[in-house]
Protein backbone atom coordinates (compact mmCIF):
# COMPACT_ATOMS: atom_id res chain seq x y z
CA UNK A 1 0.00 0.00 0.00
CA UNK A 2 1.23 3.68 -1.13
CA UNK A 3 0.36 6.38 0.62
CA UNK A 4 1.48 10.02 -0.06
CA UNK A 5 1.60 12.90 2.41
CA UNK A 6 1.09 16.35 1.18
CA UNK A 7 2.29 18.20 3.61
CA UNK A 8 2.58 21.15 1.18
CA UNK A 9 -1.04 22.00 1.62
CA UNK A 10 -2.83 23.50 4.05
CA UNK A 11 -5.81 21.36 5.61
CA UNK A 12 -8.80 21.93 8.29
CA UNK A 13 -7.65 22.04 12.16
CA UNK A 14 -8.39 18.65 13.44
CA UNK A 15 -10.49 20.11 16.44
CA UNK A 16 -9.18 18.62 19.91
CA UNK A 17 -12.97 18.07 21.02
CA UNK A 18 -13.57 15.46 18.69
CA UNK A 19 -11.63 13.83 21.35
CA UNK A 20 -14.87 14.28 23.57
CA UNK A 21 -16.13 12.22 26.38
CA UNK A 22 -19.67 11.46 27.29
CA UNK A 23 -20.76 10.68 31.44
CA UNK A 24 -24.02 9.82 32.11
CA UNK A 25 -26.16 9.44 35.36
CA UNK A 26 -26.22 4.94 33.71
CA UNK A 27 -25.07 1.73 35.42
CA UNK A 28 -21.75 2.42 37.20
CA UNK A 29 -20.49 5.81 35.11
CA UNK A 30 -21.18 8.51 37.57
CA UNK A 31 -21.60 6.43 40.59
CA UNK A 32 -18.41 3.98 41.59
CA UNK A 33 -16.65 5.40 37.95
CA UNK A 34 -16.32 8.84 38.62
CA UNK A 35 -18.05 9.28 41.70
CA UNK A 36 -17.19 7.52 45.41
CA UNK A 37 -18.03 10.25 47.77
CA UNK A 38 -15.71 12.18 50.57
CA UNK A 39 -15.65 9.50 53.13
CA UNK A 40 -14.92 6.20 50.81
CA UNK A 41 -12.04 4.43 51.19
CA UNK A 42 -11.01 4.34 47.76
CA UNK A 43 -8.29 7.37 47.14
CA UNK A 44 -10.48 10.46 46.06
CA UNK A 45 -10.47 14.06 46.08
CA UNK A 46 -13.72 15.94 46.99
CA UNK A 47 -15.47 12.60 46.32
CA UNK A 48 -14.01 11.97 43.02
CA UNK A 49 -11.90 9.39 41.81
CA UNK A 50 -7.69 9.89 41.53
CA UNK A 51 -6.72 6.86 39.57
CA UNK A 52 -9.92 7.99 37.46
CA UNK A 53 -9.08 11.84 36.82
CA UNK A 54 -5.34 10.38 36.29
CA UNK A 55 -5.91 8.29 33.52
CA UNK A 56 -8.09 10.77 31.62
CA UNK A 57 -5.82 13.28 32.16
CA UNK A 58 -2.82 11.28 30.34
CA UNK A 59 -5.15 11.08 27.40
CA UNK A 60 -6.00 14.54 27.16
CA UNK A 61 -9.48 14.85 28.03
CA UNK A 62 -11.18 18.03 26.07
CA UNK A 63 -14.52 18.12 27.48
CA UNK A 64 -16.68 15.91 29.22
CA UNK A 65 -20.92 16.04 28.14
CA UNK A 66 -23.14 15.50 31.09
CA UNK A 67 -26.11 14.42 32.71
CA UNK A 68 -26.81 12.56 29.43
CA UNK A 69 -28.36 10.96 27.52
CA UNK A 70 -31.78 10.13 27.85
CA UNK A 71 -30.97 10.73 31.58
CA UNK A 72 -30.98 14.35 30.39
CA UNK A 73 -34.43 14.78 29.89
CA UNK A 74 -35.73 14.07 32.97
CA UNK A 75 -33.18 15.64 34.94
CA UNK A 76 -33.91 18.77 37.25
CA UNK A 77 -30.83 20.31 38.41
CA UNK A 78 -32.01 21.83 41.13
CA UNK A 79 -32.33 18.29 43.20
CA UNK A 80 -28.79 17.94 43.24
CA UNK A 81 -27.55 20.91 44.62
CA UNK A 82 -27.25 22.02 48.35
CA UNK A 83 -26.02 19.85 51.15
CA UNK A 84 -25.74 16.41 50.41
CA UNK A 85 -28.53 15.10 53.02
CA UNK A 86 -30.92 17.47 52.12
CA UNK A 87 -30.73 16.40 48.27
CA UNK A 88 -34.16 14.57 46.58
CA UNK A 89 -33.94 11.28 46.20
CA UNK A 90 -34.65 10.23 42.62
CA UNK A 91 -35.77 7.12 40.36
CA UNK A 92 -33.73 6.75 37.10
CA UNK A 93 -36.64 5.56 35.18
CA UNK A 94 -34.33 5.18 31.81
CA UNK A 95 -31.45 3.25 33.21
CA UNK A 96 -32.67 0.56 35.53
CA UNK A 97 -34.92 1.80 37.27
CA UNK A 98 -32.64 2.10 39.99
CA UNK A 99 -32.74 4.99 42.59
CA UNK A 100 -29.95 7.74 42.99
CA UNK A 101 -29.26 10.34 45.58
CA UNK A 102 -28.53 13.10 43.63
CA UNK A 103 -24.73 13.57 45.17
CA UNK A 104 -23.89 13.95 41.94
CA UNK A 105 -25.08 18.15 40.82
CA UNK A 106 -23.73 20.59 38.87
CA UNK A 107 -21.22 21.50 41.92
CA UNK A 108 -19.70 18.21 41.94
CA UNK A 109 -19.35 18.15 37.84
CA UNK A 110 -17.52 21.12 37.92
CA UNK A 111 -15.45 19.73 40.26
CA UNK A 112 -14.76 17.03 37.99
CA UNK A 113 -14.02 19.25 35.26
CA UNK A 114 -11.63 21.35 36.92
CA UNK A 115 -9.60 18.43 38.16
CA UNK A 116 -9.12 17.27 34.36
CA UNK A 117 -8.31 20.83 33.21
CA UNK A 118 -11.10 20.19 30.25
CA UNK A 119 -14.40 22.47 29.19
CA UNK A 120 -18.07 21.20 30.33
CA UNK A 121 -20.66 20.26 27.71
CA UNK A 122 -23.87 20.47 29.63
CA UNK A 123 -27.01 19.00 28.53
CA UNK A 124 -30.08 20.65 29.46
CA UNK A 125 -33.71 19.21 29.66
CA UNK A 126 -36.28 19.94 27.37
CA UNK A 127 -38.15 16.58 27.55
CA UNK A 128 -39.71 17.49 30.53
CA UNK A 129 -38.65 20.62 31.72
CA UNK A 130 -39.54 23.94 31.28
CA UNK A 131 -37.68 27.05 29.84
CA UNK A 132 -37.93 29.13 32.90
CA UNK A 133 -35.60 25.47 34.74
CA UNK A 134 -33.16 25.78 31.74
CA UNK A 135 -32.78 29.48 32.04
CA UNK A 136 -32.48 29.27 35.76
CA UNK A 137 -29.77 26.68 35.39
CA UNK A 138 -27.40 28.71 32.94
CA UNK A 139 -27.52 31.34 35.51
CA UNK A 140 -26.58 29.56 38.23
CA UNK A 141 -23.51 28.75 36.14
CA UNK A 142 -22.40 31.71 34.61
CA UNK A 143 -23.99 34.66 35.80
CA UNK A 144 -20.96 36.48 38.02
CA UNK A 145 -23.03 39.35 39.29
CA UNK A 146 -26.03 40.24 41.61
CA UNK A 147 -28.96 37.38 40.63
CA UNK A 148 -30.90 35.41 42.65
CA UNK A 149 -29.67 31.85 41.21
CA UNK A 150 -25.97 33.44 40.91
CA UNK A 151 -27.06 34.30 44.82
CA UNK A 152 -28.11 30.70 45.10
CA UNK A 153 -24.89 29.33 44.16
CA UNK A 154 -22.89 31.37 46.38
CA UNK A 155 -25.03 29.63 49.43
CA UNK A 156 -23.79 26.63 48.21
CA UNK A 157 -20.60 27.70 48.29
CA UNK A 158 -19.83 28.58 44.83
CA UNK A 159 -18.51 32.43 44.82
CA UNK A 160 -17.49 32.73 40.94
CA UNK A 161 -19.00 31.64 37.66
CA UNK A 162 -18.31 28.41 36.33
CA UNK A 163 -16.89 28.73 32.43
CA UNK A 164 -19.55 27.08 30.33
CA UNK A 165 -18.27 26.17 26.87
CA UNK A 166 -20.99 24.24 25.57
CA UNK A 167 -25.00 24.09 25.93
CA UNK A 168 -27.31 21.06 24.62
CA UNK A 169 -30.89 21.85 24.03
CA UNK A 170 -32.40 18.61 24.86
CA UNK A 171 -31.35 15.34 23.42
CA UNK A 172 -32.59 12.77 21.39
CA UNK A 173 -35.99 14.75 21.11
CA UNK A 174 -36.89 12.32 18.16
CA UNK A 175 -36.78 9.53 21.07
CA UNK A 176 -36.48 9.33 24.82
CA UNK A 177 -36.23 13.11 24.96
CA UNK A 178 -39.71 13.40 24.19
CA UNK A 179 -41.00 11.77 20.57
CA UNK A 180 -41.01 15.00 19.04
CA UNK A 181 -41.70 15.68 15.47
CA UNK A 182 -38.62 17.51 13.36
CA UNK A 183 -41.05 20.62 12.56
CA UNK A 184 -41.99 21.08 16.70
CA UNK A 185 -38.58 20.18 17.69
CA UNK A 186 -37.34 23.29 15.56
CA UNK A 187 -39.87 26.01 16.69
CA UNK A 188 -39.01 24.56 20.47
CA UNK A 189 -35.37 24.52 20.08
CA UNK A 190 -35.83 27.92 18.97
CA UNK A 191 -37.81 29.18 22.06
CA UNK A 192 -35.55 27.45 24.47
CA UNK A 193 -32.00 28.55 22.93
CA UNK A 194 -33.56 31.83 23.36
CA UNK A 195 -32.78 31.72 27.52
CA UNK A 196 -29.49 30.15 27.32
CA UNK A 197 -28.47 33.71 27.88
CA UNK A 198 -24.97 34.99 27.99
CA UNK A 199 -24.26 36.74 31.37
CA UNK A 200 -20.93 37.42 30.93
CA UNK A 201 -18.39 37.98 28.19
CA UNK A 202 -18.07 34.24 27.24
CA UNK A 203 -20.26 32.94 24.55
CA UNK A 204 -22.05 29.39 25.25
CA UNK A 205 -21.91 27.22 21.85
CA UNK A 206 -25.55 25.89 21.28
CA UNK A 207 -25.97 22.55 20.10
CA UNK A 208 -29.60 21.25 18.54
CA UNK A 209 -30.79 17.82 19.14
CA UNK A 210 -29.88 16.66 15.67
CA UNK A 211 -30.36 13.05 14.01
CA UNK A 212 -30.97 10.12 14.87
CA UNK A 213 -28.34 8.20 12.31
CA UNK A 214 -29.82 8.44 8.78
CA UNK A 215 -32.98 10.87 9.37
CA UNK A 216 -31.83 13.30 6.73
CA UNK A 217 -35.42 14.71 7.37
CA UNK A 218 -34.30 15.85 10.30
CA UNK A 219 -31.42 17.60 9.81
CA UNK A 220 -33.25 19.56 6.79
CA UNK A 221 -35.81 20.74 8.68
CA UNK A 222 -33.83 21.69 11.77
CA UNK A 223 -30.99 23.12 9.19
CA UNK A 224 -34.08 25.31 7.31
CA UNK A 225 -35.64 26.32 10.35
CA UNK A 226 -33.26 27.48 13.59
CA UNK A 227 -29.59 27.37 11.66
CA UNK A 228 -29.31 30.67 12.72
CA UNK A 229 -30.28 30.49 15.87
CA UNK A 230 -27.37 27.38 16.49
CA UNK A 231 -23.44 26.67 16.92
CA UNK A 232 -23.83 22.84 16.23
CA UNK A 233 -26.41 20.34 15.55
CA UNK A 234 -25.42 16.63 16.73
CA UNK A 235 -25.54 12.83 15.44
CA UNK A 236 -25.83 9.61 17.21
CA UNK A 237 -24.76 6.73 15.46
CA UNK A 238 -23.82 3.70 17.18
CA UNK A 239 -21.82 0.35 15.93
CA UNK A 240 -23.50 -2.79 15.98
CA UNK A 241 -22.19 -6.49 14.74
CA UNK A 242 -25.85 -7.78 14.23
CA UNK A 243 -27.97 -4.76 13.59
CA UNK A 244 -30.97 -6.11 15.51
CA UNK A 245 -31.16 -3.91 19.00
CA UNK A 246 -32.69 -7.18 20.80
CA UNK A 247 -29.48 -9.23 20.03
CA UNK A 248 -26.79 -7.11 19.39
CA UNK A 249 -24.05 -9.54 19.78
CA UNK A 250 -21.40 -10.53 22.39
CA UNK A 251 -18.41 -7.93 23.02
CA UNK A 252 -16.48 -11.21 24.17
CA UNK A 253 -16.46 -14.91 22.25
CA UNK A 254 -17.86 -13.45 19.07
CA UNK A 255 -17.47 -15.06 15.65
CA UNK A 256 -15.17 -14.06 12.82
CA UNK A 257 -18.20 -12.62 11.30
CA UNK A 258 -19.28 -10.47 13.81
CA UNK A 259 -16.31 -8.40 13.87
CA UNK A 260 -16.06 -7.50 10.46
CA UNK A 261 -19.72 -6.17 10.26
CA UNK A 262 -19.53 -4.00 13.19
CA UNK A 263 -16.13 -2.80 11.80
CA UNK A 264 -17.77 -2.14 8.76
CA UNK A 265 -21.00 -0.52 10.38
CA UNK A 266 -18.23 2.18 12.10
CA UNK A 267 -17.52 2.73 8.53
CA UNK A 268 -21.09 3.85 7.87
CA UNK A 269 -20.13 6.79 9.81
CA UNK A 270 -18.30 8.42 6.82
CA UNK A 271 -21.72 8.21 4.42
CA UNK A 272 -23.87 9.95 7.73
CA UNK A 273 -21.27 12.53 8.15
CA UNK A 274 -21.05 13.25 4.05
CA UNK A 275 -25.10 13.40 3.69
CA UNK A 276 -25.54 15.32 6.63
CA UNK A 277 -22.83 17.80 6.27
CA UNK A 278 -24.43 18.00 2.33
CA UNK A 279 -27.73 19.32 3.52
CA UNK A 280 -26.14 21.70 5.85
CA UNK A 281 -23.89 22.54 3.31
CA UNK A 282 -27.09 24.25 1.87
CA UNK A 283 -27.91 26.32 4.57
CA UNK A 284 -24.61 26.90 5.97
CA UNK A 285 -22.50 27.17 3.30
CA UNK A 286 -19.70 28.85 5.04
CA UNK A 287 -19.47 25.76 7.99
CA UNK A 288 -20.10 28.11 10.94
CA UNK A 289 -22.85 25.26 12.48
CA UNK A 290 -20.69 22.44 13.42
CA UNK A 291 -21.92 18.74 13.18
CA UNK A 292 -21.47 17.27 17.20
CA UNK A 293 -21.21 13.24 17.12
CA UNK A 294 -21.87 13.36 20.93
CA UNK A 295 -22.75 9.40 21.31
CA UNK A 296 -20.76 7.41 19.27
CA UNK A 297 -19.25 3.44 19.77
CA UNK A 298 -20.10 0.13 19.91
CA UNK A 299 -23.02 -1.87 21.60
CA UNK A 300 -23.24 -4.91 22.60
CA UNK A 301 -25.12 -7.32 24.44
CA UNK A 302 -24.61 -6.48 28.19
CA UNK A 303 -22.13 -8.89 30.24
CA UNK A 304 -23.72 -11.78 31.64
CA UNK A 305 -24.89 -11.64 35.03
CA UNK A 306 -24.97 -7.55 35.35
CA UNK A 307 -28.13 -5.48 34.98
CA UNK A 308 -29.34 -5.13 31.83
CA UNK A 309 -30.08 -1.45 32.32
CA UNK A 310 -26.48 -0.52 33.45
CA UNK A 311 -25.10 -1.12 29.71
CA UNK A 312 -21.68 -2.95 30.89
CA UNK A 313 -19.57 -4.74 28.24
CA UNK A 314 -16.17 -5.22 27.99
CA UNK A 315 -13.72 -3.71 25.86
CA UNK A 316 -11.48 -5.81 23.37
CA UNK A 317 -8.86 -5.40 20.36
CA UNK A 318 -12.20 -4.79 18.19
CA UNK A 319 -12.96 -1.53 20.29
CA UNK A 320 -9.98 -0.44 19.15
CA UNK A 321 -10.06 -0.95 15.92
CA UNK A 322 -12.94 0.77 15.91
CA UNK A 323 -12.12 3.73 17.43
CA UNK A 324 -9.44 4.34 14.89
CA UNK A 325 -11.58 3.77 12.28
CA UNK A 326 -14.02 6.48 13.77
CA UNK A 327 -11.47 8.75 14.65
CA UNK A 328 -10.15 8.66 11.31
CA UNK A 329 -13.23 9.14 9.76
CA UNK A 330 -13.69 12.62 11.90
CA UNK A 331 -10.45 14.19 10.98
CA UNK A 332 -11.24 13.33 7.37
CA UNK A 333 -14.31 15.48 8.43
CA UNK A 334 -12.73 18.51 10.35
CA UNK A 335 -13.86 21.11 8.87
CA UNK A 336 -17.55 20.18 9.99
CA UNK A 337 -17.19 17.78 12.52
CA UNK A 338 -16.31 20.27 15.77
CA UNK A 339 -16.89 17.86 18.69
CA UNK A 340 -17.34 14.19 18.93
CA UNK A 341 -18.45 12.49 22.57
CA UNK A 342 -17.32 8.08 22.53
CA UNK A 343 -20.28 6.84 24.85
CA UNK A 344 -18.98 6.44 27.51
CA UNK A 345 -16.53 7.40 29.82
CA UNK A 346 -16.20 4.72 32.61
CA UNK A 347 -18.18 1.58 33.03
CA UNK A 348 -20.54 1.80 30.23
CA UNK A 349 -20.76 0.98 26.72
CA UNK A 350 -17.17 1.61 25.01
CA UNK A 351 -15.43 3.08 28.19
CA UNK A 352 -11.99 4.44 28.11
CA UNK A 353 -12.10 2.58 31.74
CA UNK A 354 -13.46 -0.19 33.93
CA UNK A 355 -13.67 -0.36 37.65
CA UNK A 356 -14.03 -2.68 40.17
CA UNK A 357 -14.02 -1.67 43.83
CA UNK A 358 -10.87 0.37 44.29
CA UNK A 359 -9.47 -1.31 41.23
CA UNK A 360 -9.54 0.73 37.68
CA UNK A 361 -7.98 -0.78 34.49
CA UNK A 362 -7.43 0.88 31.18
CA UNK A 363 -9.58 -0.56 28.23
CA UNK A 364 -7.80 -0.99 24.38
CA UNK A 365 -9.45 2.24 23.13
CA UNK A 366 -8.31 3.97 26.20
CA UNK A 367 -5.27 3.26 24.44
CA UNK A 368 -5.98 4.34 21.04
CA UNK A 369 -7.15 7.62 22.81
CA UNK A 370 -3.63 7.65 24.56
CA UNK A 371 -1.94 7.15 20.91
CA UNK A 372 -3.95 9.83 18.73
CA UNK A 373 -3.84 12.75 21.47
CA UNK A 374 -0.99 14.07 19.20
CA UNK A 375 -4.05 15.19 16.53
CA UNK A 376 -5.50 17.03 18.96
CA UNK A 377 -5.77 20.93 17.22
CA UNK A 378 -3.52 19.76 14.97
CA UNK A 379 -3.36 20.20 11.46
CA UNK A 380 -4.90 17.28 8.88
CA UNK A 381 -2.29 16.26 6.25
CA UNK A 382 -3.77 15.88 2.84
CA UNK A 383 -2.78 12.49 1.30
CA UNK A 384 -3.09 10.34 -1.52
CA UNK A 385 -2.67 6.55 -2.56
CA UNK A 386 -3.58 3.29 -3.13
CA UNK A 387 -7.07 1.78 -1.38
CA UNK A 388 -6.07 -1.51 0.62
CA UNK A 389 -8.41 -3.52 2.48
CA UNK A 390 -8.76 -3.21 6.16
CA UNK A 391 -5.69 -0.80 6.39
CA UNK A 392 -7.63 2.51 7.49
CA UNK A 393 -5.22 6.03 8.16
CA UNK A 394 -4.83 9.49 9.28
CA UNK A 395 -2.14 11.96 9.82
CA UNK A 396 -1.53 15.70 10.93
CA UNK A 397 1.32 18.30 11.77
CA UNK A 398 1.76 20.62 14.64
CA UNK A 399 4.93 22.22 16.51
CA UNK A 400 6.93 21.00 14.03
CA UNK A 401 5.98 17.35 13.92
CA UNK A 402 3.90 15.08 11.63
CA UNK A 403 1.92 12.27 13.49
CA UNK A 404 0.89 9.62 11.03
CA UNK A 405 -1.75 6.71 12.51
CA UNK A 406 -2.25 3.39 10.67
CA UNK A 407 -4.99 0.90 11.68
CA UNK A 408 -4.62 -2.64 10.20
CA UNK A 409 -7.71 -4.72 11.08
CA UNK A 410 -7.12 -7.57 9.24
CA UNK A 411 -7.62 -10.68 11.65
CA UNK A 412 -4.58 -12.83 10.19
CA UNK A 413 -2.68 -10.35 7.50
CA UNK A 414 0.28 -8.06 8.05
CA UNK A 415 0.36 -4.93 5.79
CA UNK A 416 3.48 -3.01 3.96
CA UNK A 417 2.71 0.59 4.19
CA UNK A 418 4.94 2.53 2.34
CA UNK A 419 4.52 6.60 3.57
CA UNK A 420 6.32 8.80 0.71
CA UNK A 421 7.08 13.04 1.15
CA UNK A 422 8.66 15.31 -1.43
CA UNK A 423 9.76 18.17 0.76
CA UNK A 424 11.90 16.10 3.09
CA UNK A 425 12.98 13.47 5.00
CA UNK A 426 11.60 10.86 7.17
CA UNK A 427 13.00 11.30 11.10
CA UNK A 428 11.46 9.08 12.98
CA UNK A 429 11.19 10.53 16.74
CA UNK A 430 8.87 8.36 18.75
CA UNK A 431 6.47 5.15 17.25
CA UNK A 432 4.15 3.32 19.22
CA UNK A 433 1.28 1.24 18.68
CA UNK A 434 -1.27 -2.09 20.26
CA UNK A 435 -2.02 -5.31 19.13
CA UNK A 436 -3.12 -8.26 19.94
CA UNK A 437 -3.47 -12.68 19.37
CA UNK A 438 -6.75 -12.99 19.56
CA UNK A 439 -9.96 -11.02 18.43
CA UNK A 440 -11.33 -10.32 21.30
CA UNK A 441 -8.26 -9.73 23.73
CA UNK A 442 -8.76 -7.37 26.68
CA UNK A 443 -8.06 -6.59 29.83
CA UNK A 444 -9.46 -7.82 33.22
CA UNK A 445 -8.53 -6.91 36.59
CA UNK A 446 -6.63 -10.10 37.09
CA UNK A 447 -4.53 -9.03 33.77
CA UNK A 448 -4.66 -5.31 33.50
CA UNK A 449 -1.74 -5.15 30.55
CA UNK A 450 -3.02 -7.76 28.06
CA UNK A 451 -3.66 -4.85 25.51
CA UNK A 452 -1.20 -1.83 25.95
CA UNK A 453 1.01 0.53 24.11
CA UNK A 454 3.85 -0.46 23.55
CA UNK A 455 6.94 0.65 21.40
CA UNK A 456 6.86 -0.11 17.71
CA UNK A 457 9.77 -0.79 15.49
CA UNK A 458 8.79 -2.70 12.64
CA UNK A 459 9.51 0.35 10.04
CA UNK A 460 12.54 1.16 8.05
CA UNK A 461 12.73 5.16 7.42
CA UNK A 462 14.87 5.95 4.34
CA UNK A 463 15.37 9.31 3.48
CA UNK A 464 11.32 10.36 1.51
CA UNK A 465 10.01 7.08 2.11
CA UNK A 466 9.24 5.31 5.52
CA UNK A 467 8.42 1.65 5.03
CA UNK A 468 5.73 0.37 7.80
CA UNK A 469 5.03 -3.21 8.38
CA UNK A 470 1.80 -3.56 10.27
CA UNK A 471 0.94 -6.40 12.21
CA UNK A 472 -2.82 -7.56 12.25
CA UNK A 473 -5.18 -6.20 14.61
CA UNK A 474 -2.92 -3.31 15.34
CA UNK A 475 -3.28 0.41 15.62
CA UNK A 476 -0.24 2.30 15.17
CA UNK A 477 1.30 6.15 15.97
CA UNK A 478 4.69 7.10 14.26
CA UNK A 479 5.62 11.19 14.96
CA UNK A 480 8.48 12.68 12.53
CA UNK A 481 10.02 15.72 11.82
CA UNK A 482 8.11 17.85 9.99
CA UNK A 483 10.81 19.55 7.87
Amino acid sequence: MQVNLLLDKQGPTISKYIYGQFAEHLGRCIYEGVWVGKDSDIPNENGIRKDVVKALKEIQVPVVRWPGGCFADEYHWKDGIGSLENRSTIVNTHWGGVTENNHFGTHEFFELIQQLGCEAYVNGNVGSGTVQEMQEWVEYMTMNGESPMANLRRENGQQEAWKLEFFGVGNESWGCGGNMRPEYYADLYRRYQTYVRKYGEHNIYKIACGANVDDYNWTEVLMKNAARFMDGISLHHYSIPTRVWQDKGNALNFPEEQWYSVLEHAQYMDELITKHSTIMDKYDPEKRVGLIVDEWGSWYNVEPGTNPGFLYQQNTIRDAMLAAITLNIFHKHADRVHMANIAQMVNVLQAMLLTEGEKMIKTPTYHVFDLYKHHQNAELVESYGDESNHVTYTASKKDGKVTVSLCNYDITETREITLSRKDGEFVVLEAEYITADVMDAHNTFEEPDVVAKKEFTSYIADKETLKVTLPPMSVASIITKEN
